[in-house]
Order: structure tokens, then C-alpha cells, then sequence
């Protein structure tokens, strides 16, 4: 009866969740429905899965509408009308055209016209719905001697007064405009809910061949759809046994390349997977991602392949990733078992310069003729509290003094909003975490078997790729996995400081001898000390300060911080517990003996994402299976809150049978929902370590090269400033832009570092590329006439070049070139015409005047030159503890700490960056990074009682006073005052 129901999906439209649409059909004693979105059909599987499992029969269909329009709604009889709707759908998506009135000669759906006085040609298959509230109109229309044809379309958008009211406050959002002027034809009937099937018969009194013919509609929808099934794209090769027999012969190629000894075992552990791989269905899974690596390979693009799927060594004989699996002893079936069905993840990586091409890659290699097979994976936008506040704040007409008090004081116990204040925060509370809009997954990419639309509908966002309208979960949960293709500035750092070392030293490098970076003596200094900046996942300062303590100098080591520095691990507080077992033997023993047999190589304690699987099985006896559900469940992939109870449960009964004792249960059980959420599969670890000495040979070797390869990336930990610092603490000598040298990104020459033109803050992109092309064509500039006569510059563009030093070739000084722009702007007779093309390059224009005697000018002092560089390029190329107003005020330097251990010193430190945290408490404390006088760098630890009293004032110096403090080796300073630094003014002078 019930053809027409809509979901949260039916995005600021419908205001129920599936799961509630179906517990209020059940409520009502509903055996049948169809769910019809407005021109959505993320919903259609969840609803399929929760309407089986409570009894009721699922139809499928789209509610085709024009805005808030109702076209027709479509009902697929099969999967053939599935697949016919969502095609319709697409296109009238991606190509942003409206529906006509009339839809197309569908094979295998249902067609149903809203209500009109007119009669209309109807096909076989379609039918006109007519609502309640319209049927004493039916009475005097032609339609009511067509009984055949009318079905009852009683709308179900909403099943109470609250929710009628989410409604429209929906509508006023999505419409931007105030709820007391949102028009009627905007919004949906109050009556649009679900009924009894005796209230029905009450509503269509007379009438109830209405809902005889809807339900008939209903019982000939047989919507069949095995869910376990594995979906993707299949018979690369053109059948399943092709496909298998090469990924085994590419398979043992490989081998034969990483492994010079081939030993039985490594011959053994290669045919368990392939068995495995082939048993699972997951044979083209494992292609397309070779197929991928491949390509890339061949456009030279680098690439990380990581995730749980590093732990396969087919991956790693296929090049997919560059992880061992025998020296990290990784165990294949903690991902792929028979208990499980989804394949395991490969995150590759690619620079964010090459990821759109290798995306491109995909879409033409495996979409086929007119059908299409491959999207991009979707995810849904969802309205957040602050967020809802001010949109419902909007909507309510508040003034934004209102609004944003609202936000700051909501959640304050003595707050009193007024009475828009109450209903604001009441309704914000409803519609928290409904999905607002579809938006595109990270970095997921579906490519299926049959064409895509058997399974969603795509539209076109701006990225260029067509986007599924279902999300990861429920991709999943149809057999459908997704290929992971990232992106991320650490490649793009490697990538563009081999192309510079080649261009500066003419040296090509071998990026790729991984196994001959772990030997390194260098590299292992730079690890064991923290000298890590600019390195790819190993920079940050609770990275070094963890390298540091743990004296870090071997892969495994740095496979193991990998996962430990994940905040998990941290807030378990095993990641203390680690570094005291891993620096003393003798702490060792405090390891329960079933945790140390489990898991001796981290010491017993829970490092990596496997270790819950590990854990779970060995330690609480659950199957392979279950412990996975377990994992998954605390990474937040499962969404069976009540399988994920049923696994807690059996784990304290297990270990209850097994004589574990029950503190200790409870302790382990801690550990695992501390961090299995946040933590690391091994192989994860291991491939972005891999990454990590790649990025520190360049550091080790290249420092010079590398560091301008990552700041020409613009990423990294730290602002571009600071890797200037590098280069600068590197022996380079660092160059303001300079109109002669300097290109649009930094380049090196020698030991000589010209920053970009980009840097320079107020430059316009177009004026940077005029004079780039006027230098690259005609030769470099002469003079500041000459430029400002070959080219088209306003005098405030020109300034700014003036102020940074990038006429200093001329040899005058930042105040005569002042005096003689504005001269030569005020004098300059008309833009450059054709005829100055016959002129010679080197022959300026004559501007008819000879600029005026430049009077004498105090040279520029040193702490305006910094002034400028801080407004245009936003950091100091000079020290910055020139600007300090009180000379005087001095400090022990960074170096000298471990001399005042224990003791009380001041030190002033140029401020980095500062990590803002939580105690166990709830109380707010932070972890400082600075920069002494010398350019060394100074770690802080700023306890709750002085983050409150003396709180950060913003990038400046500091004057910093505490006690100096060592764990481990590694010296920092607890803080007891914090001072910022007054900054010289020049108008003081």
C-alpha cells in the first residue's frame, strides 16, 4: 500500500533513518513497502537488509522530482528495473537535466503519475496515484472510470509532529530562507506518515481499490539480491581460470625478483595465498590493483601500497607493495581467512601530482562500451550540533550576536536561552547526525562486474568522475570493495627532490634500494637522535621525541614507533610502557607470560592491528573469525552494535573458562578498546617506514635538494618556515625572491636557495606569470625601469616586489627604488603597443623625464627588512630575535640543557607549534616546540595549572622558564611561566 516512502536520504527532506522507517511500518503491522527517495538510492540496500530482517516485504524504486516536483515515481519489478531506474537517473544527474512529465518505456518497473484532472496516455506498466486529500477530486474526474489504473499514493516522509517540524526546517535550510516564509509547495503534507491498515480503509473510505491495486503493485516487485556474493569486476583476462593462472605466473615472476633464494618456505607461503586468494574470489582484486601499480610504474610514477593487504607477499612479489612479509614475519590469514569475506585493503599511495592521472587510468581501462562500471565511492555529509545551530539559527532569523552565543553558552549548565534559544537547541538535537548531502570518500573507487547502475546511481561532482550514491559500509556489505587510490605530499617530496638533486648535481638516485637505507650508518643517526624533519611520517615532534627515546635505529624499530605514536596506543598508556621494556630488559618480565608468547616482539604488548585478532584467539580462545568482527567493530567498520556486544560477551565468558583472572581480563580487554580503533596493521607500519627511509636517505644525503623538494610541495608538519630553518641549519644560503633568479616555485643553484615567487603573499598569480614570460622571452631584467617598461605592473604589485629585495640586482637601495616607482607609475604614458616589438630587447622605453634626485635615506634597519619579509613571505628570513624589544634579556641556549638538569633555567625560544591535549581528567595541557637563538630546537611540556594561567599568545617569541627534565635521554623543559616577547616598534625608535 505504501508506494511512496521516504528516508533521511531523501536528503532536507525526509527525517528518518531506514532502520526507523522500518521499526514504524513494523509498528503499523505492515507486511510490504517500497522506499522511493527523491532522486537518491543510498538507502535501497540498508532498507533491503533491515526490512528481510524484520519480516517485511522491500520494494525499491526513485521518486523523480524537479526540485520539490513530483514527476512519477519508479518501482523496479527486478534487478533489470533497478539497473533501467538508475540509469535514468544518472543521466539526468550528471548532465543536470531536468525530468520531463512523461517517463521513458521502462521494461522492468512500475511507473506512478501524481494526480492531475487530465487525462493521460498510459502505458501497461504505469498507473496514477492518488493521495488522500484528493479524493473528492477524483469523484468528478475522467480518471474515476479508470479504477484499473489508480493506485493509493499515500506519501510516508515523517511519523510525528516533531519530525513534520524537522521537516520544515529542512526545507527552510535547504532553501536559505526563513522558516515563516518557506513556501507551502516547498514542503510535504502534515498527513505524509505511515498508517494502520484500518486507518487507511478509513482514509480511502469508497475508495479502497486504491490500496488493493497498490498492493498488488507491491506483491509483483521480487527484488532478489545475494548480499555474499563478491561484485567486482571479474575475467580480467576473460574467465576466471586465465585470470588466476596469470596472476600465479606474475606472482612467481616477481618472486623470483625479490627472492634470489627462493627457499620452500617462501614457495610454500606463496601457494597458501594464491589457494586463498583464489578460494575467496579475490583473484581481481589482487589484479586491478597490480594492474594499477603497474601503470604507474610505467608513467614513473612512485607509490606506497600499504593497509592490511601489505601483509600478503603476493602483493609484494606483484610489486603492489615493498613490504616483506617473511623478514616482518606477517601473517597473511590475519586479513584474508575463511571467515571472512571482505578482501583485504590497499591503500596506495601516489603524489597529489599524479593521483588524478592514475584515477583517470582506471575509469577508461575498465568502464566498457555505453555501461559503465566504475564510480567513485560515496559518503555523506551529516549536520553536526554547531553547525545545526547556526543554520537553524538562520532559519529562525536570529542575529548572528544570538547565534553565536547559542553556540558558545548551549552546553553551559546556567545558560537560559530564550524561547527560540529552547526550540533551536531542541530541534538541533533531532536532526544531529542526519545526512545533509552526498559527497565523495576519500579516496575509494568501486569497479564492479556488471555495469555500476545494477547497484546505485551515479552523478558528476566537480572532481570530473562519476560518484556512487552508496557509501563504504554499505559497498561492503554487497560484495562490493572498493580500490583505495590516495593521495600525499611525502611522495611529492621524494618525486620532486630527485628531480631537483639530478638538475643541481646531476646525480640520478636510486630511490627504490630500500634494504641498503636500513644499513645506513647516517640514516641510523638521524633516527636514533630525532633528526627527522621534512621526513615523511617521522617529523612531527612526538615523533622525534619517541625516535629519540626509544634510540631508534633499525626498521623494525621503526615499524613499531609507526604504530605506537597512533593515538590509541598512547592513551592505553602502553606506548610508556613499550619504551620502558624496549630500553630495559629487566621491565620485560612484568608481561603477562600468554601476552609475552603472543606478541614477544613488541614485549607483550598490543602494538599493531593484527595483535587484536592475536589477543582475541589466543588469549580468550575466540575463533579467527569472531576476533575479526572484534577488530572491526572497535575500528568502527561494523555497524552490528548487537554482534559486536555478542563477541564482548563471549570474550569475558572465555576467558572466565579459561582461568584468566579477571583483572587481568579487564586490563587486556582496556588495551583493545583503547586503541584497536586507532592502531596500525604491521604492514601498514612497515610500508610508510619504508617511505620514511626513503625520505630520510634524501634528508641523510641530499639535505639540501630535499628540503627544497618538500617546501616546492607545500606539505608537511611544519609551515614552509621552518624547513627554510633546514635549509638554512644545512649550510644553504638562503635567498629572498629575486626577479632575475627566482622561478614561480623554490629552485636551488650550488648552495644557493632562491624562494619561489609563490611565497610572496600579495603577488597575484598573473602578474608572476607576465613577468616570468617576459624574462624567459627577452632576457633578464636591467633595471627597474626597464621592467616597469617591458612589463604591465600596478605600482602596488610593484611594491611589494620592492619591498622584498627582488630588485637588489640593481644595486640601490629599497628606498631609492621606492622613490623611483612611484616616479616612473605617475610618468608612464600608456601600456607597451605593437610597435614596440621592432625595438630592441635591451632598449627600455623612454618615459619623456628624468626621475628627480633621490634625497639621502637612513639605510634600512635590519628590523624593518624582517617586518617585511613577515608580511609578504609570512616568516623571517633574517633571526627573528632581532625583533625583540629587550636586548638585554638573555637565556641558556637549547644545547646547553643537559647542564641544568633538574635545575630551574629561563630560555627564549621561537614558537613552532604547539600540540593542544587532554588529561585523563578532562584538563587542558599542551606540548610546545620552539627554536632557540641558535636555531636549535627546544621541546616543552606545559602542565594544566600553567596552560591556564600563562596561555599562548600566538607565533612569537617566548621567554620560557621551568625546570629542565630527561626521560630517556631526551631533555625538555617543564614549564612553570610563559612570557611572549614585546617586539620592537619603529615608531618607538
Amino acid at each position: 500500500m505504501f508506494i511512496n516512502c521516504h528516508s533521511h536520504f531523501s536528503f532536507k527532506y525526509g527525517t528518518q533513518s531506514v532502520d526507523a522507517l522500518i521499526s514504524e511500518a513494523k509498528s503499523k503491522k505492515l507486511d510490504a513497502l517500497a522506499l522511493t527517495d527523491i532522486n537518491c538510492t543510498a538507502g535501497v540496500f540498508p532498507f533491503i537488509r533491515a526490512a528481510q530482517k524484520a519480516g517485511i516485504h522491500p520494494v525499491i524504486g526513485i521518486d523523480f522530482r524537479n526540485g520539490t516536483s513530483q514527476q512519477y515515481i519508479g518501482l523496479a519489478k527486478n534487478q533489470e528495473g533497478f539497473f533501467e531506474l538508475n540509469e535514468h537517473l544518472s543521466h539526468h544527474l550528471i548532465h543536470k537535466r531536468p525530468f520531463h512529465s512523461k517517463a521513458p518505456a521502462f521494461e522492468h518497473s512500475f511507473v506512478i503519475y501524481p494526480f492531475s484532472e487530465k487525462l493521460i496516455p498510459l502505458r501497461e506498466n504505469e498507473y496514477v496515484g492518488i493521495h488522500p486529500s484528493q479524493l473528492n477530486r477524483l469523484l468528478t474526474s475522467p480518471w474515476f472510470r479508470k479504477k484499473e489504473k489508480l493506485v493509493l499514493l499515500q506519501p510516508a516522509t515523517f511519523s510525528s509532529k516533531i519530525q513534520f517540524n524537522a521537516h520544515r526546517l529542512l526545507r527552510s535550510i535547504d532553501l536559505n530562507t526563513l522558516l515563516s516564509k518557506l513556501p507551502v509547495e516547498e514542503q510535504a503534507d502534515q498527513t505524509d506518515q505511515f498508517y494502520s491498515y484500518a486507518d487507511l480503509i478509513a482514509r480511502c473510505e469508497n475508495h479502497s481499490y486504491l490500496l488493493v491495486n497498490a498492493q498488488k503493485l507491491l506483491e509483483q516487485c521480487q527484488f532478489s539480491f545475494y548480499f555474499q556474493a563478491v561484485k567486482n569486476k571479474r575475467d580480467i583476462l576473460g574467465s576466471d581460470w586465465e585470470d588466476f593462472d596469470f596472476l600465479r605466473q606474475e606472482t612467481f615472476k616477481g618472486a623470483i625478483r625479490r627472492y634470489p633464494d627462493l627457499t620452500p618456505e617462501i614457495h610454500k607461503r606463496i601457494e597458501k595465498e594464491l589457494e586463498l586468494i583464489q578460494q575467496k574470489g579475490f583473484v581481481s582484486y589482487f589484479l586491478i590493483n597490480y594492474d594499477i601499480v603497474t601503470f604507474a610504474q610505467h608513467r614513473n610514477f612512485y607509490h606506497v601500497g600499504r593497509g592490511s593487504g601489505a601483509n600478503s607477499i603476493v602483493a609484494y612479489c606483484l610489486g603492489i607493495t615493498d613490504v616483506d612479509p617473511i623478514e616482518l614475519d606477517l601473517y597473511f590469514e590475519r586479513f584474508i581467512n575463511l571467515y571472512r569475506e571482505n578482501p583485504p585493503d590497499f591503500d596506495i599511495d601516489f603524489s597529489w601530482t599524479d593521483r588524478d592521472e592514475v584515477t583517470d587510468y582506471i575509469f577508461r581501462k575498465y568502464n566498457s562500451g555505453k555501461n559503465e562500471h566504475v564510480a567513485l565511492l560515496g559518503s555523506y555529509s551529516t549536520f553536526q550540533y554547531n553547525s545545526m545551530l547556526r543554520e537553524l539559527g538562520k532559519v529562525f532569523g536570529l542575529p548572528k550576536t544570538d547565534i553565536e552565543s547559542l553556540i558558545h553558552f548551549s552546553d553551559k549548565d546556567d545558560y537560559q536561552p530564550d524561547q527560540y534559544g529552547k526550540l533551536i537547541i531542541k530541534y538541533s538535537q533531532v536532526l544531529h547526525d542526519m545526512p545533509s548531502h552526498l559527497t565523495i570518500h576519500a579516496c575509494g573507487i568501486l569497479i564492479s562486474h556488471k555495469p555500476i547502475h545494477y547497484f546505485t546511481a551515479t552523478e558528476m561532482p566537480p572532481k570530473g568522475f562519476p560518484l556512487a550514491h552508496i557509501d563504504m559500509h554499505t559497498a561492503e556489505d554487497i560484495g562490493l570493495h572498493k580500490f583505495d587510490i590516495l593521495s600525499q605530499r611525502g611522495l611529492g617530496h621524494i618525486k620532486s627532490s630527485l628531480e631537483i638533486i639530478y638538475q643541481n648535481q646531476g646525480i640520478k638516485v636510486d630511490i627504490r634500494e630500500v634494504e641498503k637505507f636500513k644499513k645506513d650508518p647516517k640514516i641510523k643517526e638521524h633516527l636514533s637522535t630525532g633528526h627527522t624533519i621534512g621526513a615523511f611520517y617521522v617529523e612531527s615532534p612526538a615523533m622525534r621525541m619517541l625516535l629519540a627515546k626509544m634510540k631508534a635505529n633499525t626498521y623494525l624499530e621503526l615499524v613499531a614507533a609507526s604504530s605506537i605514536i597512533r593515538p590509541g596506543v598512547a592513551r592505553s598508556g602502553m606506548m610508556r610502557e613499550y619504551i620502558l621494556r624496549h630500553v630495559d630488559e629487566n621491565r620485560r618480565k612484568v608481561a603477562h607470560p600468554v601476552m609475552w608468547d603472543i606478541m614477544p616482539e613488541t614485549y607483550g604488548i598490543m602494538v599493531y592491528q593484527e595483535d587484536v585478532i592475536k589477543v582475541a584467539h589466543y588469549f580468550a580462545g575466540l575463533s579467527l573469525g569472531e576476533a575479526d568482527v572484534l577488530r572491526r567493530g572497535m575500528s568502527g567498520k561494523s555497524r552490528s552494535k548487537d554482534e559486536f556486544q555478542r563477541i564482548k560477551d563471549r570474550y569475558f565468558n572465555n576467558c572466565k573458562e579459561l582461568g584468566r583472572e579477571e583483572h587481568v581480563a579487564k586490563e587486556v580487554w582496556h588495551q583493545i578498546e583503547s586503541f584497536a580503533g586507532y592502531s596500525f596493521a604491521k604492514g601498514h607500519s612497515a610500508s610508510f617506514a619504508v617511505e620514511s627511509y626513503q625520505s630520510l636517505y634524501l634528508k641523510a644525503y641530499f639535505p639540501l635538494e630535499f628540503m627544497v623538494g618538500v617546501i616546492n610541495n607545500f606539505g608537511g608538519f611544519y609551515h614552509t618556515e621552518f624547513y627554510v630553518h633546514e635549509l638554512r641549519m644545512n649550510g644553504a644560503n638562503i635567498q629572498a625572491p629575486h626577479l632575475n633568479e627566482s622561478e614561480y616555485l623554490t629552485r636551488i643553484t650550488g648552495k644557493t636557495v632562491f624562494l619561489g615567487l609563490i611565497h610572496m603573499k600579495y603577488l597575484e598569480k598573473k602578474t608572476v606569470e607576465k613577468l616570468l614570460t617576459e624574462r624567459r622571452s627577452n632576457g633578464p631584467f636591467l633595471s627597474l625601469e626597464e621592467f616597469v617598461s617591458r612589463v604591465e605592473i600596478s605600482l602596488e604589485q610593484l611594491i611589494i616586489l620592492i619591498r622584498v629585495t627582488a630588485f637588489r640586482f640593481t644595486g640601490k637601495t629599497k628606498q631609492e627604488l621606492l622613490w623611483e616607482a612611484h616616479f616612473l607609475q605617475n610618468k608612464r604614458k600608456a601600456v607597451v603597443g605593437p610597435q614596440d616589438l621592432f625595438r630592441s630587447q635591451r632598449t627600455p622605453i623612454v618615459f619623456g623625464k628624468k626621475p628627480p634626485e633621490v634625497p639621502t635615506l637612513d639605510e634600512t634597519d635590519i628590523r624593518q627588512e624582517i617586518l617585511d619579509q613577515i608580511d609578504i613571505l609570512e616568516f623571517p628570513l633574517e633571526s627573528p630575535f632581532h625583533l625583540i624589544k629587550d636586548q638585554n634579556t638573555q637565556g641558556i641556549k637549547a644545547r646547553e640543557m643537559t647542564q641544568y638538569l633538574g635545575k630551574q633555567i629561563t630560555i627564549l625560544g621561537y614558537l613552532v607549534t604547539v600540540k593542544y591535549t587532554r588529561t585523563v581528567k578532562g584538563d587542558v595541557m599542551h606540548f610546545g616546540t620552539f627554536l632557540d637563538r641558535d636555531g636549535d630546537w627546544i621541546d616543552t611540556v606545559h602542565f594544566p595549572p600553567v596552560a591556564k594561567k600563562f596561555p599562548f599568545k600566538g607565533r612569537a617569541i617566548y621567554k620560557i622558564q621551568g625546570k629542565v627534565v630527561e626521560e630517556f635521554g631526551f631533555y625538555s623543559i617543564e614549564v612553570n611561566a610563559l612570557e611572549r616577547m614585546a617586539y620592537w616598534n619603529a615608531g618607538e625608535d
